[in-house]
C-alpha cells in the first residue's frame, strides 16, 4: 500500500489543476502523505548537471503525474537516477508514457490507496557532448537525443560512427538518436520504426538527410553511436528540454544509460494494444466483412 505520494501537475491548465487538487484531498482522506513537486523552470543551461530536486522526495512510493508527456518527462528529470515509479495520468494528446486517462480517475486513486501496481523499467541514453574548446557536457534522454540546426542555418553536416566504426557521413535537418520509449515520438515522425519498449536497442534516424544512404538504423543497446558535427550553429536537446550548443567540431557522443526510468502500471495491458489505441490503427482490412468473421 502507498503510503507518500508525490505529485506533479502540469501548472496552466485549470482542469488538471482541479483534477491534481481532486487526487491529493482523496489521497489524504485515505491516511496516504501527499508531497506536491515544485515547478521546475525550462532548463536550457549548458552545464553538466542533472536537474536538482526541488523536494526531500525520500520515503516516497510513486509519483502521481497529471499532465502530459512533457510533464511526464519532468517528474522523471526530478527522479532522476532514484528508481521512483511514475504513474501518468494523461491530459495531454498522445500520452504515451500514461498510463491513465482522467476518465479513469477513481479507478487510479483506488488503486493508488491499495498499491495495486507493477512497475516497467524503461531504458534511458546517457549523452556526453565535447566541444572543440575542450567543454565536455553530460546529460541523459530518456525519449531522444536530437541534433538539430539552427532555425535560421543551413543544414547539418554530420559524420556519424557506431562502435568508433564510420558509418556514413551528409547533410540534414536533424539527426535522432531514440531509445525504444522514444521510438513512437520524434523519429516515429521521421519514418523510424517502432521498438517494443521491452527490446533495449538504440535507433539513429536521420531526418531530411541529403544522401543516398540515410535509412534509420537499430543497434544494439551496448553499441556506442558518435556523432561529429561538422558545421556551425548546431543544438543539441535532451528530450526537447535540455540544451547544448554545438559549434563544428563538436563530438556527441551516446550510450546506453546506467539508470532507467521506472514508469507505474496498473494492468497488464500489452503495448500491441496501446499502440493500437494511441494511434487509432486499422485492425481490419478494407476487405474486412464483420458478420463473417
Amino acid at each position: 500500500m502507498a503510503r507518500n505520494v508525490a505529485l506533479l501537475s502540469h501548472d496552466r491548465n485549470p482542469d488538471v489543476i482541479e483534477s491534481a487538487r481532486r487526487v491529493a484531498r482523496a489521497l489524504t482522506e485515505a491516511h496516504v502523505e501527499v508531497t506536491w513537486l515544485p515547478t521546475v523552470p525550462w532548463d536550457t543551461a549548458e552545464d553538466d548537471t542533472i536537474a536538482p530536486l526541488q523536494a526531500d522526495l525520500s520515503g516516497v512510493d510513486l509519483v502521481v503525474v497529471i499532465g502530459g508527456d512533457g510533464t511526464i518527462l519532468r517528474a522523471a528529470e526530478l527522479t532522476y537516477g532514484l528508481d521512483l515509479p511514475i504513474l501518468g495520468i494523461n491530459y495531454g494528446h498522445m500520452g504515451f508514457l500514461a498510463e491513465a486517462d482522467p476518465e479513469s480517475l477513481d479507478h487510479v486513486i483506488s488503486a493508488i490507496r491499495l498499491g495495486e501496481w507493477s512497475v516497467e523499467r524503461r531504458m534511458a541514453v546517457s549523452v556526453v557532448i565535447e566541444t572543440p574548446d575542450g567543454k565536455e557536457s553530460r546529460s541523459w534522454a530518456l525519449n531522444e537525443v536530437s541534433i538539430e540546426k539552427d532555425p535560421v542555418s543551413r543544414m547539418v553536416e554530420a559524420d556519424i560512427a557506431i562502435d568508433e566504426v564510420p558509418l556514413s557521413a551528409f547533410s540534414c535537418d536533424t539527426v535522432l538518436v531514440s531509445t525504444p520509449t522514444g521510438s513512437t515520438a520524434y523519429s516515429f515522425s521521421a519514418g523510424g520504426p517502432v521498438v517494443w519498449p521491452d527490446v533495449d536497442a538504440l535507433v539513429v534516424t536521420p531526418v531530411a538527410a541529403h544522401a543516398l544512404f540515410a535509412r534509420p538504423l537499430v543497434v544494439g543497446p551496448d553499441s556506442h553511436v558518435s556523432v561529429r558535427i561538422n558545421s556551425d550553429n548546431a543544438h543539441v536537446w535532451c528530450d526537447g528540454r535540455r540544451l547544448f550548443s554545438a559549434p563544428a567540431g563538436t563530438r556527441v557522443s551516446v550510450t546506453r544509460d546506467q539508470h532507467r526510468v521506472t514508469l507505474a502500471r496498473l494492468n497488464a495491458m500489452p503495448f500491441t494494444y496501446r499502440l493500437v489505441r494511441k494511434f487509432n490503427l486499422p485492425t481490419h482490412g478494407w476487405r474486412y466483412d464483420g458478420e463473417n468473421a
